[in-house]
């Protein structure tokens, strides 16, 4: 059974940097599509990018060329790396484990999830 831990999450000025980390167990982290959503308060959970078992990246366009994600299979670990921070980007942000092997922006096409870290951008 796949279980997903992020970390990383915390409090941070607009303009600045947060790395989260989304580390799994009970299966390899490269065999598995693995996206990210956040939540912010009072509005529905939102898809904002994710990684194929190749290596291929999504991201939609509210975070393209700001934030990155990557893999380190050693440590069966997904990275969201964040820059340019603004504060419409305070959310609990979520990792999710995919039911397929292509990546899909649904909430129902991932089937694990993890508890969340929450980021927060001051003005």
């Amino acid at each position: 059974q796949v279980q997903l831990v992020e970390s990383g999450g915390e409090l941070v000025q607009a303009g600045g940097s947060l790395r989260l980390s989304c580390v799994a167990s009970g299966r390899t982290v490269s065999s598995l599509v693995i996206g990210w959503f956040r939540q912010a308060p009072g509005k529905a959970r939102e898809f904002i990018g994710a990684i194929r078992s190749t290596g291929t990246t999504y991201y939609t366009d509210s975070v393209k060329g700001r934030f990155t994600i990557s893999r380190d299979n050693a440590k069966d670990t997904v990275y969201l790396q964040m820059n340019s921070l603004e504060p419409e980007d305070t959310a609990v942000y979520h990792c999710a484990a995919g039911r397929y092997s292509w990546i899909t922006s649904l909430i129902d096409d991932y089937y694990v999830w993890g508890q969340g870290t929450q980021v927060t951008v001051s003005s």
